[in-house]
């Protein structure tokens, strides 16, 4: 007769407290100054992600797609690090990192995801020397992350 939703939250078993300078600085690399291309279709979410870096210390570019990170990615060597959603449309972020990685060698990539099955996983195990950072994060997640690509060996 009618629909039933149920909606799983996740449960904060802390005060929220905001992001203070003395947490942001440990997930602050060495240089703190590095260069990151967000790419993500939802503007709510490259809008949180964008601030998120920006207030990170990051200089951040972004881009709702990949026709418009490649562009970007074009007229901007200096980019390290790639931020992208893998479900884009039209061309998907690992076929986006490949294209990149041919104009910026040494890029790094992080992808993020709402869902659990993708192009990045295969029977729940990433593929080697595949970053995943899994939708919703919050801050401090997207600081740990970002620091710990920028801070791994790059992957061949």
């Amino acid at each position: 007769m009618g629909t039933t939703i149920k909606i799983y939250l996740p449960r904060l078993m802390t005060e929220d407290e905001p992001l203070t300078a003395a947490i942001q600085q440990p997930l602050m690399g060495k240089s703190g100054n590095e260069c990151v291309l967000v790419v993500e279709d939802d503007d709510d979410v490259r809008r949180y992600a964008v601030q998120a870096l920006t207030s990170l210390g990051y200089r951040v570019l972004d881009a709702a797609n990949a026709e418009g990170a490649i562009r970007i990615a074009e007229s901007n060597p200096e980019i390290e690090l790639l931020f992208t959603d893998v479900g884009l449309p039209r061309v998907n972020g690992r076929q986006l990192a490949e294209h990149l990685r041919h104009l910026i060698p040494a890029l790094r990539v992080l992808y993020t995801s709402g869902y659990a099955r993708n192009a990045i996983v295969h029977n729940g195990v990433l593929d080697p020397g595949v970053e995943l950072l899994a939708k919703p994060y919050t801050i401090e997640d997207l600081a740990r992350k970002i620091r710990q690509v920028f801070d791994s060996e790059l992957a061949a």
